[in-house]
């Protein structure tokens, strides 16, 4: 027998279903919300795993088609590797999840969530967030939740909770806020230039219905909950804490640790780990858990020097931004590059341009998002960070800030009206200390306004972070964090935006919440930062879009015929179309609207196209003037091709002033000729005249 559990959100009921299926799982949630359908497991391996430092968590979102009714396309007809909208989505689930896991637990631990049907007005996110969450606090897996997840619109001005697919598509803001009982945990947001005060509202907003679902989570984990499991602590002893101490006092590690250069710090610190090695050479146990007790002595060392010091490893000031620099036009031939430096943090985009049925198609649970005219690309190689590895694509990490930076520039970019191309941003890590994704933002904020896109405002991005102490109001927000930062701090708030509002937000973090003072006040140092960085650095470089797109960029000719007309156009099985494009050289695209773009390199190709598509797509009147090329002879006058596939018929009697014989003593096959419509004759075939067009013409 199983249990279910109801209550209403955002106007819509959430039923939860426990003990139903999946009852092998640590803890399963069948969830509802609406007609959306969602099963969520959690499940841990009985065993640690073996030589590893971290906690292995993984978190997937599975998108099956048969939920939107669909069959799956590819030679396989089954779902394929995950689409990057779920890799997003497993991404938005993990981080609010991974910090309320024991820091010492080394078992394994997966959490499913397998989306199985979805209502277009309950989007699957909601449940699968809440699933997770449910399911493990439902298991004997060590957890210290409840946390919960909403999102949050904002159109004409009001707030909507858990916004339709539909909702989400004229949106002012995507917002999506995780929460434990008291703090909130996890933002992630895309907006079109909302305030900061109006995204604080918004976050609280959500925050406050966060703590709606957690009671109800804790009624089903009191009625359904099971004990949690004992586990097999991985802690550093702390007797070889005290050991080290002796040997490396707390003195020598800040030498060690305050540097400004990666390398020299890396390479300090491995002076110390050999110093320690050789003195606990005959402790095997300890030399076991080495790597880990040197790590977390410089943690403690870099916390206790921002938080009780206030003194940062590279020696700058608390909202003291790195040294900056920013370049354009750096790579020949590209449509546009430009390249943005923050300490040892640089980055190099390219902007390409392409006609709009380049734009990429999506092949997903959203009827709302079929396909894509911006792309930005990011990528992270690894001697970007002075390591070798092998190339193996595009990791969930890369997937996630490509897409980060990608929600921070969209609200910016002209409409395809008004620039119709399609548009991919590629980043290319050079060097990694922190922030990657913030700078990459700003290098392709460049980067679009050097390749001549016409984008609205410039945006920039930066990244806070954050040491606590023991107490709520013992703490340091850190301006600009680098690598060091990020890996022994508490937070990586990232925030993107122009001059009048913020773009997008991701927010990290390895506690358990901020209490509203540290988000806000996280929120205002961005803004400051963000405002130097535009106007002293990017503006400075790149005030405006150029007014034209680069020279090895594709032109775009943009012209409305009729839609009655597309036909015509196109010709039967599209002969009239091809043979455009084989004479002109040019790519066309028609919707079904009637609107054609046409895009080549060469300007007089171009022009060509355009006549000729203008030519066939006129309803055709007597006194029209034409260009046109004789392509068929015979005795009573001659065929002229005035566009591909049209043609009219002059008469003998048409072509000259005088009296002729033979059309063969006027006119020969390929003659290039003007004539005049003079309407259509008797068989009901275009009627031209050379003789009659006027000498002006």
């Amino acid at each position: 027998m199983y249990k279910s559990y109801s209550m209403e959100l955002a106007g819509r009921t959430l039923t939860v279903d426990i003990n139903r299926v999946a009852k092998q799982a640590n803890g399963a949630a069948l969830m509802h919300y609406g007609d959306t359908t969602v099963l969520s497991t959690a499940t841990a391996s009985k065993e640690p795993r073996e030589g590893i430092d971290f906690f292995p968590l993984s978190v997937e979102y599975e998108e099956k088609m048969y939920a939107v009714g669909k069959i799956p396309g590819g030679f396989n007809k089954r779902e394929g590797k995950a689409s990057e909208h779920a890799i997003l989505t497993s991404r938005v689930i993990d981080r609010p999840m991974r910090p309320l896991f024991p820091k010492d637990y080394r078992n394994d631990v997966t959490l499913v969530n397998m989306v199985m049907s979805v209502d277009p007005e309950c989007n699957p996110e909601i449940p699968a967030m809440l699933g997770s969450a449910i399911a493990t606090c439902i298991s004997d897996i060590p957890f210290d939740g409840p946390c919960a997840t909403t999102q949050v619109g904002l159109i004409d001005g009001e707030f909507i909770i858990n916004p339709t697919m539909a909702q989400k598509d004229i949106s002012e803001l995507q917002l999506t806020v995780a929460s434990t009982r008291e703090k909130v945990i996890m933002i992630e947001a895309g907006a079109k230039e909302v305030p900061e005060d109006k995204m604080i509202e918004a976050i609280y907003k959500a925050h406050e219905v966060n703590q709606e679902i957690i009671k109800f989570i804790d009624k089903i984990v009191e009625e359904c909950g099971k004990p949690k499991h004992s586990y097999e602590s991985c802690a550093v002893p702390e007797e070889l804490f005290a050991a080290m101490k002796e040997i490396v006092p707390p003195e020598e590690m800040e030498v060690a640790v305050f540097s400004d250069d990666k390398q020299t710090r890396e390479e300090n610190i491995r002076q110390v780990t050999e110093k320690l090695k050789e003195a606990f050479a005959d402790k095997e146990e300890w030399l076991a858990v080495l790597g880990e007790a040197v790590y977390q002595y410089q943690k403690k060392t870099v916390r206790k020097m921002i938080l009780k010091d206030h003194k940062r490893p590279d020696g700058r000031a608390i909202t003291q931004i790195r040294p900056l620099a920013a370049e354009t036009d750096i790579i020949p031939r590209v449509h546009g590059s430009a390249m943005f430096t923050r300490g040892q943090t640089q980055i190099c985009t390219i902007t390409t341009l392409a006609p709009l049925a380049e734009a990429q198609r999506l092949d997903g649970l959203d009827e709302f998002e079929t396909t894509k005219r911006y792309m930005h690309h990011y990528n992270f190689p690894s001697y970007s960070v002075g390591e070798t590895k092998p190339s193996r694509g595009p990791g969930r990490r890369e997937i996630g800030h490509g897409a980060l930076a990608e929600r921070a520039l969209v609200p910016v970019l002209p409409s395809e009206e008004e620039f119709p191309y399609a548009i991919r941003t590629v980043s290319e890590t050079f060097e990694s200390n922190g922030s990657t994704s913030q700078a990459s933002i700003c290098a392709s904020t460049m980067s679009l306004m050097a390749a001549g896109v016409p984008i609205r405002k410039p945006v920039a991005g930066i990244s806070c972070g954050l040491v606590t102490g023991a107490t709520d109001d013992d703490y340091i927000v850190l301006t600009d964090i680098q690598g060091l930062e990020d890996f022994f701090g508490d937070m990586d708030f990232k925030v993107a935006g122009t001059h009048d509002g913020i773009t997008a937000i991701q927010m990290d973090i390895k506690i358990h919440g901020l209490t509203r003072q540290i988000v806000e006040e996280a929120i205002r140092r961005t803004k400051e930062a963000r405002e130097y960085i535009l106007t002293e650095v990017m503006e400075k470089c790149i005030a405006e879009p150029r007014t034209q797109v680069n020279k090895y960029a594709p032109k775009i000719i943009q012209l409305q015929i009729d839609p009655q007309k597309i036909g015509d156009v196109v010709g039967q099985r599209g002969k009239t179309i091809n043979a455009i494009i084989e004479r002109t050289g040019v790519q066309i695209d028609i919707t079904d609207e009637g609107s054609v773009s046409i895009c080549g390199v060469d300007q007089h190709g171009m022009d060509e196209a355009r006549k000729m598509i203008k030519t066939i797509a006129t309803d055709f009147e007597a006194g029209q003037i034409f260009e046109g090329t004789v392509v068929s002879i015979k005795d009573f006058g001659a065929f002229v091709e005035f566009a591909p596939g049209k043609e009219g018929m002059v008469h003998i009697s048409k072509i000259s002033d005088h009296r002729i014989d033979k059309v063969e003593d006027v006119l020969t096959l390929g003659d290039k000729v003007k004539v005049i419509c003079l309407g259509k004759d008797k068989m009901g075939r275009m009627s031209f005249s050379i003789k009659d067009v006027p000498e002006e013409a």
